[in-house]
């Protein structure tokens, strides 16, 4: 009896399953598709976000200037604007067209590092993500990252700059202002609180920009990979970019405008009144309500869809140029 027939077709079939069934995972796994696309080198990384900070504040600082004095102008005092508009017209009013770029040089000086350490910390945590994952980044391990690169800019930019920032804006609206200009200004708030006067609200900064660049970073990653449909090499226009990225802003803007309520509070120069973040929370819910949480939301969702629409476009094509000129070493 036989019970395998003695065919060379036969045998040579049965030999090669094992190899046929193996190899096509290998090779899947090879290219498994990257959830926020290829890896880009961090120091061009941070170059990128440099510049691209730096010409986007240069757009939209009067909208951040209008978002900070609503959200300064206190309901529980007599409120000086009545919105938006208002505000625009008082301060051209008062000061000329170039009020609503008052605070504009220290938020410049620190656009460029705070756009420089996001995006470079947020490309060095996922190419330790994929280091540690056979390549790949999840939706998770997208999300993290970009928490990861929001807490670093809090720490390492953010902070001072957004207190020194806040202040010169909150300066303007007193009655005798006392800044002169960006160097008197922070030899001032030096002088008179030391260093931790410019690191006033980092408890609340940590919270908003670890959340801002944690929603935005995983929205645009998942719209890019929903686009590219799995491709890391497929083209993405720059308008479709922008469309992500102002989408991705509003997403945060929804998230956590409560949270950069609280710490622009805490970075004015009343914050002595509040013991601590928890305890600015308790009173603004207490005397001004709910409400007040979402002071700005208008002024500051226009900005920041621009600004997070602008600054991953240039972003983008900053990179491509690095990218040709600065070619990475095949391995």
């Amino acid at each position: 009896m036989s019970s395998i027939p003695d065919h060379p077709r036969a045998t040579t079939a049965l030999s090669t399953i094992p190899f046929h069934n193996h190899r096509p995972s290998l090779v899947m796994a090879a290219s498994a598709p990257r959830t926020g696309g290829k890896p880009t080198n961090p120091l061009k990384a941070i170059m990128a976000g440099g510049i691209a900070g730096g010409i986007e504040i240069c757009i939209t600082f009067p909208t951040e200037y209008v978002k900070t004095q609503l959200q300064l102008d206190e309901r529980s005092a007599k409120p000086i604007y009545k919105g938006p508009i208002h505000c625009v017209k008082l301060t051209v009013q008062d000061h000329g067209v170039r009020g609503l770029y008052r605070g504009l040089s220290p938020l410049l000086y620190g656009s460029i590092p705070k756009a420089a350490v996001r995006f470079g910390a947020n490309e060095y945590f996922k190419n330790q993500w994929r280091d540690r994952h056979n390549g790949t980044l999840s939706k998770t391990g997208s999300l993290f990252c970009g928490l990861g690169a929001g807490v670093s800019e809090a720490i390492l930019a953010v902070t001072p700059m957004e207190t020194v920032k806040v202040k010169f804006i909150n300066d303007q609206t007193s009655k005798n202002p006392k800044f002169k200009g960006f160097s008197h200004g922070i030899r001032e708030i030096v002088k008179e609180q030391g260093l931790r006067g410019t690191y006033q609200g980092l408890t609340a900064t940590i919270m908003k920009q670890g959340s801002n660049q944690a929603i935005r970073f995983f929205v645009m990653d998942s719209l890019r990979e929903w686009y590219r449909g799995g491709d890391p090499n497929k083209y993405i226009n720059p308008l479709i970019t922008a469309l992500f990225g102002g989408f991705a802003g509003a997403c945060s803007v929804f998230g956590n405008t409560p949270l950069d309520v609280v710490k622009t509070r805490m970075q004015g120069l009343e914050a002595s009144k509040y013991k601590n973040t928890m305890d600015c929370i308790v009173k603004i819910w207490k005397y001004e309500g709910a409400k007040a949480f979402y002071k700005g939301t208008v002024p500051r969702l226009s900005r920041v869809c621009l600004d997070v629409a602008i600054v991953f476009v240039i972003y983008d094509e900053i990179v491509k140029i690095l990218n040709k000129a600065w070619p990475e070493k095949s391995s």
